[in-house]
């Protein structure tokens, strides 16, 4: 039904209201990026999104250790 969820509204919305003050201060356009670039990767189809995604193979490759255990089957 929506492409985001409630929370990712609110910080793209905070995002986009910093990024409007920081560039209107500075000229710099980096926060814009970082707001769009969430912004993408946070739309919803069908309950998950590219960002979840990411998370998961980042947890399973990088963060939670594999236990694998090898055995030979004796005949």
């Amino acid at each position: 039904m929506w492409l985001w969820t409630l929370r990712d509204i609110a910080i793209i919305g905070i995002g986009a209201l910093l990024s409007v003050f920081i560039i209107s201060q500075t000229g710099s356009f980096a926060l814009l990026v970082v707001t769009a670039a969430f912004a993408f990767l946070t739309i919803r189809l069908d309950a998950h999104s590219i960002l979840d995604f990411i998370i998961y193979a980042v947890k399973f490759f990088m963060i939670e250790p594999q236990y694998y255990e090898w055995r030979q089957e004796s005949e």
